[in-house]
């Protein structure tokens, strides 16, 4: 078994960093990351739980990534760039928003883009002792093995997506989307310094990233990063890797994932993302999938395996299918994959979200490497959901009030049928109004030793705030926290439930001598 090794009662907060405040349009890696961190640790939290941290393609789903490894640009703090020299305070002040209770995709990426691309050209041109130094921090970081082993057809990719007006590689002129080898190295010469944007916009990142992971463990806190089992058809690894998807002579999908109907949608969901050739992965003994979760604990101290169950079997729908109704259950990698990561990364701090259509083999797999599996409080007042409530949950579990792809616990309940409405007061005691706090006190108390909720639900919100509504295209993932939605009287209440449920953050103890700060990018 590859178990993450000794578990103890912790508690985590779910907020992705788009969902942060701020002053560009939406959440970042700076100052308001910042800030969010001294919440959690005024409430006691040992986690914060985020979503995937990848460029998103249309849609803005963090589930539908550009890339395995690159970061999405739209979570680069203009104010860090500010602090090392690069910005001035008058070309933020110029560019701040007024805070919106909902994002803006499309206008905060133009003023991002913009701040980035001031940054860059200060970061390019300028003869300044500390920037220069930052350039030659920059060019060590994108010459390390491990980084330029993605870092060089992300950049390019990035490029090319822009010549081509932000359009999915399948439609780009024939000989890129090929890769015919001189096609691409003429675009290297005449992107070369779009090129070169983009490795910047990486590098902070990745800088700013590994800045908030050592400020979270100075606070005792570990960030819970996600990883969805698929890519974006549009993905650099499909148009980079081809022969790692199942795609047919004109690099189109033959197949494509989804779930079949359960819980969220009456016609399952069909999410489209090319599947994998499992064979010839398995045949490179899963080194692309090795330096992909590499690379994610490089970035947080414990990983979500989305989709736990496609590693088992995976739901094949044939491309062109207009819903997932009619597919096929196909065999995954099983515990090949995983035996390939422990003997390459040793001890797996992995959490494997095996929610929807579980099988006895999907639990057998999840077992015999020694993953926690994840349980969600809402779906255990529904009549056949019962191992979902507390007094069923394994202690070696991740157990969620509910999760980014669930309505509020509030909205919840306040849509409930009578039954579930019912069973749920008879369960958390209280009165109707405070259902949500019932939730998360039932959660925190179980024997679950991960015990989770989003922000939304420690807030009692209702369905205004929900993140995602699986199965619906538009009007996802644009929820923002305000500045005073978490005061202190909510840390202190929070506190105080984590505390007796013995659940409270171990701070770390003193480093011996000085400290060496921030890990740089």
């Amino acid at each position: 078994a590859h178990s993450i090794g000794a578990m103890r009662r912790q508690s985590a907060v779910l907020l992705h960093p788009t969902s942060l405040p701020g002053d560009f349009g939406c959440g970042d890696l700076g100052p308001a990351a910042s800030w969010w961190l001294e919440r959690l640790a005024a409430s006691g939290q040992a986690l914060w739980q985020l979503l995937p941290l990848g460029p998103t393609a249309h849609g803005d789903s963090p589930y539908g990534a550009l890339s395995a490894f690159a970061g999405n640009p739209r979570l680069v703090s203009p104010e860090r760039l500010a602090e090392e020299g690069l910005l001035e305070a008058a070309e933020l002040d110029r560019a701040r928003l007024p805070f919106a209770e909902r994002i803006d995709f499309p206008e905060t990426g133009r003023v991002r883009r913009e701040l980035i691309g001031r940054a860059f050209e200060r970061a390019s041109d300028s003869g300044e002792p500390g920037i220069a130094e930052l350039r030659e921090r920059e060019a060590a970081w994108s010459a390390r093995p491990e980084v330029a082993s993605w870092l060089d057809d992300w950049t390019l990719f990035a490029a090319l997506r822009e010549r081509f007006a932000n359009s999915a590689w399948q439609s780009w002129p024939e000989p890129v989307r090929k890769r015919e080898p001189g096609a691409l190295a003429e675009a290297r010469r005449e992107l070369a310094r779009e090129i070169a944007f983009h490795r910047f916009v990486q590098f902070a990142f990745h800088r700013q990233l590994a800045r908030l992971r050592a400020e979270a463990a100075e606070r005792g806190i570990r960030l819970v990063g996600d990883l969805p089992i698929y890519l974006a058809g549009d993905a650099v690894e499909v148009w980079a890797r081809a022969d790692l998807f199942d795609l047919d002579d004109e690099r189109r999908p033959r197949h494509v994932a989804g779930v079949p109907p359960d819980y969220f949608a009456a016609d399952g969901q069909l999410w489209g993302n090319p599947l994998y050739r499992w064979d010839r992965m398995c045949e490179e003994g899963f080194a692309w999938w090795v330096e992909r979760v590499r690379a994610n604990l490089r970035q947080v101290d414990l990983l979500r395996l989305d989709h736990f169950r496609g590693f088992q079997a995976f739901w094949q729908v044939d491309a062109g299918a207009s819903t997932a109704r009619d597919g096929r259950w196909v065999e995954g990698p099983g515990r090949a994959l995983f035996d390939a990561l422990a003997a390459a990364l040793g001890e797996l701090p992995l959490l494997a979200e095996d929610l929807g259509q579980i099988t006895d083999e999907v639990h057998a797999l999840r077992r015999a490497v020694g993953l926690p599996g994840m349980k969600v409080l809402q779906f255990g007042f529904h009549t056949g959901s019962e191992d979902h409530l507390p007094h069923r949950v394994e202690p070696a579990s991740a157990f969620y009030t509910g999760t980014h792809d669930n309505q509020t616990a509030r909205g919840w309940f306040e849509a409930a049928n009578e039954d579930e409405r019912r069973r749920a007061l008879a369960y958390l005691g209280g009165a109707p109004e405070d259902a949500a706090w019932g939730m998360v006190r039932a959660v925190w108390t179980s024997v679950a030793e991960i015990a989770v909720a989003p922000v939304q639900d420690l807030l009692g919100l209702g369905a205004e705030a929900r993140m995602n509504t699986p199965g619906v295209a538009a009007g996802n993932w644009g929820w923002r926290l305000p500045w005073e939605a978490f005061g202190d009287g909510v840390a202190q209440r929070l506190r105080q439930l984590t505390e007796g449920a013995e659940r409270l953050a171990v701070l770390p103890a003193p480093p011996a001598g000085e400290g060496t700060g921030p890990p740089a990018a």
